[in-house]
């Protein structure tokens, strides 16, 4: 399997993915000005487990596992995906999702929920639904896209005991 554990040295690989994703606007609801320090705040927060996909040596994508709550919440995981640019369209978001499935699983949580999908990202709709994520809740006119205007978030759940 091209996925594992990210590590330090990892960093530069992944900030390489993630800035232009955040410059965009378009797919997670972080600034578009967000610095380095601040997106790996995010996206390395002590609550999450980091992953990259890696190929031929590269760094193709990355996605965190965690608790999607705490409590009587806790036994259900959240993640969140990111492929480069330049590796969109080969599946590594459906191998990265797969990936997270089983770790979810290992882990013990009995399902995954994406709190943020913006409906706009038809793609991404796409494929959680072929991997068998349900919508099960529509926030409307939620996400200021920077091109379409306000559109649409999705809630979207998939059991997975």
């Amino acid at each position: 399997m091209p996925i594992r554990s990210a590590t330090e040295a990892d960093r530069d690989a992944i900030w390489a993915i993630l800035e232009p994703m955040i410059r965009a606007g378009e797919t997670y609801p972080l600034p578009r000005n967000m610095s380095r320090e601040e997106a790996f705040a995010f996206w390395f927060s002590l609550e999450k487990d980091v992953y990259v996909f890696v190929e031929d040596g590269h760094v193709l994508g990355t996605y965190f596992l965690k608790a999607n709550q705490q409590g009587g919440g806790a036994h259900v995981a959240n993640c969140g995906y990111v492929t480069s640019l330049a590796a969109q369209g080969r599946g590594i978001a459906r191998t990265m999702c797969l990936h997270s499935l089983e770790r979810a699983k290992e882990r013990g949580f009995r399902g995954v929920q994406f709190n943020f999908v913006v409906s706009s990202n038809t793609r991404a709709v796409k494929l959680w639904s072929s991997l068998g994520f349900e919508t099960v809740g529509r926030l409307p006119e939620v996400f200021a896209h920077p091109k379409l205007g306000f559109v649409d978030a999705l809630v979207m759940y998939r059991q997975i005991r």
